[in-house]
């Protein structure tokens, strides 16, 4: 029967005394001790009945057979490890972890829809996706800490380290009570703020409002209060203690019930750009590019989504 007297670990020693030039220095970028890689050297060129290398004062020099022997051993080694990349990228398209943050307390009321589309669920059934909440105030850091495998965010990322992809627009408008004074107005203006007590999810140096609207105008509402839940700040709205910034399709129940009035944020609105950001220049699983797609692709949930926006424009006479 017919066998083949070099392994893949003497190809290895082969390239490494190649390029390193010395018995020694192959010796440390393989882990071998110099006696045991000149050990290995000499039952190679015993079994194929040449030398490999030239022993010079300080460096080894490849002979003919030596260059040969090298290159195929590059070409080998690279076949390999490519192949090895594949097999670990099929292993992980089928099997693994997605974690996912998004921007914003409040989106995360969609996001169950897509998690339970059954066509992603069947073809993944292996896959976690798991929700990272803590991510949602800073899930760019977290994407590039290699905490997160993909973040939703309205706020365009400028790092050249990250990859975006625009899913979907929505738009931010101002909630009071019914029979406040501001909602006899068509629309808000920045100055319309300067005596409210306005209520936000984030602090003021993240809040987009405040830095998309209000500040570039020169305007600081009289009083901002920070408050985390969508329910918490429409309760609070609906007691008449302040005025709020939130998406349309998360108070549209409110606005169509005639709970809440809704009005535009200027003449023109205000409207945010989502993305769905992923470190760049990465192998990324087909369950990820998959979900992606998901997002990108008008699932239900961004449907109720316009669909609740258009609602409330229609409830608010606007």
């Amino acid at each position: 029967m017919d066998h083949m007297d070099l392994e893949v670990r003497h190809l290895k020693l082969i390239q490494a005394i190649a390029e390193e030039g010395s018995v020694t220095g192959a010796g440390g970028r393989l882990h071998l001790t110099q006696s045991a890689l000149s050990h290995q050297l000499r039952d190679i060129e015993s079994r194929l009945g040449a030398p490999l290398f030239l022993r010079l004062k300080k460096r080894m020099a490849l002979t003919p057979a030596g260059e040969r022997l090298l290159k195929s051993a590059r070409t080998v080694l690279d076949h390999l490890k490519l192949t090895e990349e594949e097999i670990r990228r099929l292993g992980a398209d089928s099997e693994g972890v997605l974690r996912i943050a998004v921007e914003c307390y409040t989106c995360y009321h969609w996001l169950p829809s897509l998690l339970t589309m059954r066509s992603f669920r069947e073809k993944y059934r292996r896959v976690e996706v798991r929700i990272v909440a803590e991510a949602t105030r800073r899930p760019l850091d977290w994407l590039l800490d290699g905490k997160l495998d993909l973040a939703i965010v309205s706020s365009a990322p400028r790092d050249r380290r990250l990859q975006q992809r625009p899913l979907f627009q929505d738009e931010l408008i101002a909630v009071m009570r019914p029979d406040h004074p501001l909602a006899a107005r068509p629309h808000l203006r920045p100055a319309d703020f300067a005596d409210q007590h306005l209520l936000i999810y984030t602090t003021p140096e993240e809040n987009t409002v405040m830095q998309r609207v209000l500040l570039p105008a020169g305007i600081v509402p009289a009083k901002v209060t920070q408050v985390q839940l969508t329910e918490a700040i429409v309760e609070l709205v609906k007691a008449g203690l302040g005025i709020s910034v939130l998406a349309t399709w998360a108070v549209a129940p409110h606005v169509e019930s005639g709970a809440l009035a809704a009005r535009p944020l200027t003449r023109r609105g205000l409207r945010r750009q989502w993305s769905a950001a992923r470190l760049r220049g990465q192998s990324a699983p087909a369950y990820l590019l998959e979900f992606e797609e998901l997002l990108a692709g008008d699932p239900l949930s961004l449907r109720r989504g316009a669909a609740a926006q258009r609602k409330v424009v229609a409830a608010a006479g606007l």
